[in-house]
């Protein structure tokens, strides 16, 4: 799963996801993509999930790009321990996406086989998402 080599803190305040996406919104690397319509919080196993349900389906052809990278910690407390006493141990790794973010792109296979990979991996997701393809002049 991915995560980051180092971070210069070891725990992140929780945040919230507000705005639009400035930033990746367009196709860069791929034909296809898989673009955010509504904010969320993306785990590392929902990223991998997504990922392998995509590779799967295309059968290994053709190449998919991860657009997001989950860089910051979620720490949570022990089951059945009381209030206070510090902030919890970080547990996992996930990403904050804006709206209008690509999250996956998709190239070298037919439209059609795209479009029902990418809506493989966005079941596998925690927010509402649509399939967008490259507008050729």
């Amino acid at each position: 799963m991915l995560s980051p080599k180092r971070t210069k803190y070891r725990k992140a305040h929780k945040g919230r996801v507000h705005g639009n996406a400035t930033r990746g919104t367009v196709l860069n690397f791929g034909a296809y993509g898989l673009k955010a319509t509504a904010p969320g919080r993306v785990t590392a196993r929902q990223i991998e999930a997504a990922r392998r349900a995509i590779t799967r389906h295309l059968k290994r052809a053709g190449r998919i790009w991860i657009r997001i990278f989950p860089d910051v910690p979620v720490s949570t407390k022990p089951t059945e321990v009381r209030m206070g006493k510090g902030k919890g141990s970080p547990e996992y790794w996930m990403c904050r996406v804006k709206p209008g973010r690509i999250m996956f792109e998709v190239d070298g296979v037919a439209p059609l086989l795209a479009k029902a990979a990418i809506a493989r991996g966005a079941a596998k997701l925690p927010m509402a998402t649509r399939f967008i393809a490259r507008e050729e002049a």
